[in-house]
């Protein structure tokens, strides 16, 4: 393929997922502003949120296998149109209801990521197939912290319907580019969609997310909260059975086994638990009034330009990890993205009495992000078989939104478990879960280190499935 047109690919792919993961982060600063305008409550309001990562934890794996088999171009730009109704129908939502339904059909969008990575392993040469990655991941984790940054100047200026009114001129634009220039991939995968396992993923994944994002407001010892991570374990045991016996199975288990993925998706569990907390509560505790005892009595736009340094160094660390991993391997990079989130993390917990020590962190810890997400999806995408390759990378996604669930709500737990006669989370609730985020990061540095090495320098080929006598076709 001629480079302007690999060039043209990727800014296609780069725009849309990078809307994608900025829909992530955008909408949240402004949830107050929505729970007023729509005249609801704020427990309502939050399914804004929850709406969406509960639909992009359910399409993305799924979404992504259909890719594989269906064709990654035509999966792509369907996804791609379903981002855009979403977006067009949030922006016109009348009631509360309707946004949430909006926020369902954009959680759509999650499969851009296992899709695009599977566009650029068929289509881009060898050698340009990692910094591709991580140029791609680079712009997944930037695009989130747009979201935070430009969420408050967007309401303060226009209004909050603006935070889809944008992405829905952008997503048009790139739809229409999707299909004039996007090649469609020639390698698809054989069999058919196990929808038996598709219903069953997706039924322990809402099991499991629904009460970690909703304990908070029901109750950790609540009979749902019980209720539905026992019908989640059950779920997963009887999707895992499914899935072992099935002949063209939704996500092949023998993937999951194979020492580059189960650790690494192990390192994602633990540093996606870090990321998002660090996402969801260091601007509010930058927005806290001074008279808590901490916080800056930030506004949402203040505390935005806070996270200014995070957005730039994930930027730039994603970029650099395309040129250090010939050199260096994808396993010290991820090694050393987590270890930066530890020590981010850990510095936070004695070091936050004046704005610019959270700017550092933040800008410490976006050097972790950046990192880790180049190095993760490098590292899954060299290990796992061509006609794997979008199921097995949009379950590394899912996982690292599952260990950010999990890891959000146990902060939750730590920071308002005890609260001031104001309402207020004492400061020691949030030292305690920086402590700990800084433990799962370590841990996740720990898994890092027991990837297997793969030589620097080389291009990754497709390894074979444990149990299989076939060996996948090498990538182009």
């Amino acid at each position: 393929m001629s480079r302007p047109s690999t060039r043209l690919t990727f800014a296609v792919l780069a725009t849309g997922a990078g809307v994608f993961s900025m829909l992530q982060s955008l909408i949240a600063p402004a949830l107050p502003t929505v729970q007023h305008a729509l005249h609801t409550s704020q427990s309502t309001a939050t399914w804004v949120m929850t709406a969406y990562l509960l639909s992009a934890s359910v399409f993305t794996p799924i979404l992504g296998r259909v890719g594989d088999l269906a064709g990654k171009k035509r999966t792509l730009v369907a996804v791609l149109v379903a981002v855009l109704a979403g977006c067009l129908v949030a922006a016109l939502a009348p009631n509360i209801g309707v946004l949430i339904v909006a926020r369902v059909v954009q959680g759509i969008g999650g499969a851009l990521f296992p899709l695009s990575f599977g566009i650029i392993r068929d289509e881009f040469a060898p050698a340009e197939v990692g910094r591709s990655i991580s140029n791609l991941s680079a712009v997944i984790a930037a695009g989130g912290g747009v979201g935070m940054v430009a969420a408050g100047p967007i309401v303060s200026a226009l209004d909050y319907r603006w935070l889809f009114w944008i992405p829905v001129g952008i997503v048009a634009v790139t739809v229409l580019i999707a299909l004039r220039h996007v090649p469609e991939s020639p390698k698809r995968a054989e069999g058919k969609v196990s929808w038996i396992g598709a219903v069953l993923l997706s039924g322990w994944l809402v099991a499991l997310l629904l009460p970690l994002s909703q304990a908070g407001q029901w109750g950790w010892g609540s009979a749902k909260v019980l209720g539905l991570f026992a019908v989640a374990a059950l779920l997963f045991a009887v999707w895992l059975t499914a899935e072992a016996r099935s002949r063209s199975p939704l996500i092949d288990l023998r993937v999951l086994r194979l020492p580059a993925v189960w650790t690494t998706n192990t390192a994602a569990l633990l540093f996606g638990a870090g990321m998002y907390s660090i996402w969801s509560f260091l601007p509010g505790f930058v927005q806290t009034p001074a008279a808590a005892g901490y916080g800056f009595g930030a506004g949402v736009t203040a505390s935005g330009l806070l996270m200014l340094p995070m957005l730039v160094a994930m930027f730039l660390a994603g970029i650099l990890s395309g040129r250090l991993e010939p050199r260096v391997g994808a396993k010290a990079l991820l090694t050393a993205g987590t270890a930066f989130g530890a020590l981010a993390c850990g510095f936070l917990t004695v070091w936050h009495d004046a704005q610019w020590q959270i700017a550092v962190v933040a800008g410490l810890f976006g050097l972790g992000i950046g990192l880790a997400f180049a190095s993760m999806a490098n590292l899954i995408v060299g290990s796992v078989p061509v006609e794997q390759t979008g199921a097995a990378t949009g379950m590394n996604a899912n996982i690292r939104t599952i260990g950010g669930s999990i890891g959000a709500a146990l902060t939750s737990v730590l920071v308002t478990g005890r609260l001031q006669p104001s309402g207020l989370p004492y400061a020691s609730g949030y030292t305690h879960g920086w402590a700990l985020l800084a433990l799962l990061c370590l841990a996740a540095a720990g898994a890092a280190l027991l990837v297997p090495v793969r030589r620097p320098g080389r291009p990754a080929e497709p390894r074979p499935v444990p149990g299989s006598t076939r060996t996948p076709a090498r990538v182009r």
